[in-house]
């Protein structure tokens, strides 16, 4: 059994360059990546069936599937013949895949692809490497100058700061007190000095502006995260009430018998409906899932 240290170095060893990774890092999905129960029977030089894997994770062979088929290159390391039936993984491509489960619901299919650099066909395209970091610099120079922003607004003491109840956002105010202050003190300079105080502050207060607008946005986006997660669930589980029904009515034509035949043969016939109706959401949910997901997500 491998130990916790043990699997965290094995795990580094295989992800550390990879671009998903460097999402992931530094987030409570890190530690997740190091711990799943897997790692502790896994052998790096076998490999594993698809419900094998999908028991690990949780998820139906379906949804596993799901999300294979659009990362297949990057999934098993850019093959050029990705396997279409009697998918087997090995330990690097479950990690690559374990990542994409762990991000699917921050950013989605279409997510995914950009920060791999796949295209509408599963390809990889050109300078993959170079565009992802390039988008991940951008997105933390974009947060560290939002940082700055509000840390000098904070520091120059003219503005206030109070959360609003009604939005649940931050409000940032112009203290009103401070600035008579400020203005009092340099009445005496030139008046190209007091432009220039006025200028400096109808810039801050449109940084301010723009500052709050990207924070509602911020907040709208995760609503509708929320909104598509409760969607998803919903699809999945319309589709499996719909295959149990059609199951239920085809048993039904195709297992008639007579009154003391189901009498004495009733928790036979039972067992065999079950297993029945197993079989049939197993043999169409893969396929009614793609459907309906694809549909949902407009892809």
């Amino acid at each position: 059994m491998l130990k916790l240290n043990d699997a965290k170095e094995m795990v580094l060893g295989i992800v550390q360059h990879d671009p998903l990774f460097v999402v992931i890092q530094n987030t409570p999905s890190e530690e997740i990546l190091y711990n799943d129960d897997y790692l502790a029977h896994i052998e790096e030089s076998n490999h594993y069936s698809i419900a094998e894997v999908a028991g690990w994770f949780e998820i139906t062979d379906a949804m596993l599937r799901y999300y294979i088929k659009p990362f297949e290159q990057y999934i098993f390391d850019n093959a050029s013949n990705s396997p279409n039936t009697n998918i087997r993984l090995n330990l690097p491509a479950i990690l690559r895949l374990r990542m994409i489960l762990l991000l699917k619901d921050e950013h989605r299919v279409r997510g995914l692809k950009l920060l791999l650099g796949v295209d509408d066909n599963g390809q990889f395209i050109n300078h993959q490497i170079t565009a992802t970091t390039m988008g991940t610099d951008d997105l933390a120079n974009k947060v560290d100058v939002l940082g700055n922003v509000l840390q000098q607004m904070i520091q120059t003491g003219l503005f206030n700061f109070f959360p609003n109840e009604e939005h649940g956002a931050l409000q940032v105010t112009l203290n009103q007190d401070f600035l008579a202050q400020k203005i009092q003190l340099v009445s005496s300079e030139s008046d190209l000095q007091v432009e220039e105080l006025q200028k400096e502050t109808a810039e801050l207060k449109q940084e301010n502006e723009n500052l709050q607008k990207q924070i509602l946005e911020l907040q709208e986006r995760n609503v509708k995260d929320i909104v598509q997660k409760l969607r998803e669930r919903q699809i999945e589980n319309e589709i499996v009430s719909t295959l149990r029904t059609e199951a239920l009515q085809q048993f039904s034509l195709e297992n008639k018998a007579g009154f003391f035949s189901k009498m004495f043969r009733s928790s036979h016939i039972e067992m065999e409906k079950e297993q029945f109706v197993l079989s049939y959401i197993s043999n169409h949910l893969e396929e009614r899932l793609e459907v309906a997901l694809n549909n949902y997500y407009g892809e």
